[in-house]
């Protein structure tokens, strides 16, 4: 899901001071228990964290500094070149847009806006670069609402635009659901989200097929290969299985609106938007050899949604919590270890994940545990 004010301008505020937590518009838009979670994951461990001192707040108590740095429109994306101090944004009317250090004004360095579809949830969804910063990548739908990856070639002064070539293309069967996230792994390999193709409840049951790249995490190698636009890495879990799509990484996913990995350990933290019940955090550990099933569409969170049963050999989030009627949609974040929040004494080990959402200003962290990746 993504926010729907097409034609208005929104403010950019960009973190200055991460005090503790971001603060909820209302209470009942806190997670389930009313305040912010420790993230746990189905696990016999036992785990607790260091006790706070009582001078020290807690997650409850969490706040966000914001300040004023641009006005963008629309911005959904942003995305960090290697050794380049200026941030790069993603507006979803069709622009990257840099903001560079010496406090100038928004540089447009792309502008695609006649090419991309401008429904709710389509448009210019994602941006990253490539790890030694060659390439940038973009994420968008075209007047169509048909899914494209492409790929620009940088130079000093923004973007070759004649060096443009589509890496991806996947049909969209409905306008929502598109995913739209990028990010480039610890392997070096690009992890392309996407959504199960859209409607509701997933009627043409991609999330659960491996015949079709709806509905699931891609991961492929940008780069051209034996005639082909991108490459498969020869360890993706589905590599030579009959009937399954060889770009597959993990699967069961209703649309990955934005995942992320943590730059510490490379573990996968997805944010994955619910139906009608739950809104979910999913992760996959570092080391993993991809092939994980999300559940979706036979479950919805923990919640039985098409049939999911016990003897599913399906994953379960980490973490969820109720979509209520009018509530928010998850949206993935960050695994934070810093040392700036006052939530903690010092940098920990566990980190703690920050999440947003949609709809109402939701946002919140909660601090990892133990997460074991066994099947439900």
């Amino acid at each position: 899901m993504v926010p729907s004010r097409a034609g208005t301008k929104v403010l950019l505020l960009v973190l200055v001071s991460l005090a503790a937590s971001c603060t909820s518009a209302a209470t009942d838009d806190a997670p389930v228990g009313g305040s912010p979670p420790e993230i746990t994951g189905p696990t016999s461990e036992s785990s607790s964290s260091p006790s706070q001192p009582q001078d020290r707040p807690g997650l409850a108590d969490a706040r966000i500094d914001l300040q004023q740095v641009a006005v963008l429109e629309q911005p959904v994306a942003l995305a960090v070149r290697p050794d380049d101090q200026a941030l790069y944004f993603a507006e979803k009317v069709g622009r990257v847009v840099v903001l560079r250090e010496d406090g100038a004004e928004p540089d447009v360095i792309l502008d695609i806006n006649g090419e991309v579809s401008q429904g709710s949830e389509q448009g210019l969804l994602g941006l990253a670069f490539s790890p030694d910063g060659d390439f940038l990548y973009i994420n968008y739908t075209d007047v169509q609402g048909h899914t494209h990856v492409t790929k620009f070639r940088t130079q000093s002064d923004g973007l070759d635009l004649g060096s443009r070539r589509d890496v991806l293309f996947v049909p969209q069967p409905f306008s929502n659901h598109n995913g739209g996230n990028l990010a480039f792994g610890p392997d070096g390999y690009l992890y392309v989200g996407l959504g199960d193709g859209g409607s509701g409840g997933d009627p043409d049951g991609n999330g659960q097929s491996l015949q079709t790249l709806l509905g699931k995490m891609l991961r492929i190698s940008p780069r051209p290969s034996d005639g082909d636009p991108y490459g498969i890495p020869p360890d993706n879990p589905f590599v030579g299985q009959d009937g399954a799509r060889a770009e597959i990484w993990a699967y069961g996913l209703r649309n990955p609106w934005r995942y992320s990995f943590d730059r510490e350990n490379g573990d996968l933290w997805i944010g994955d938007v619910g139906q009608s019940e739950r809104e979910e955090i999913d992760v996959e550990l570092a080391g993993s050899a991809g092939g994980l099933n999300f559940g979706w569409n036979l479950f919805e969170g923990t919640l039985s949604y098409e049939g999911g049963s016990e003897d599913d050999q399906t994953v379960s989030p980490v973490y969820e919590y109720p979509n209520r009627s009018g509530g928010c949609s998850v949206t993935g974040g960050y695994v934070y270890r810093g040392s700036r929040s006052r939530i903690s004494r010092a940098p920990t080990s566990s980190g703690t994940s920050a999440k947003a959402a949609w709809r109402r200003s939701c946002c919140w962290t909660g601090r990892r545990r133990s997460c074991d990746r066994s099947p439900r």
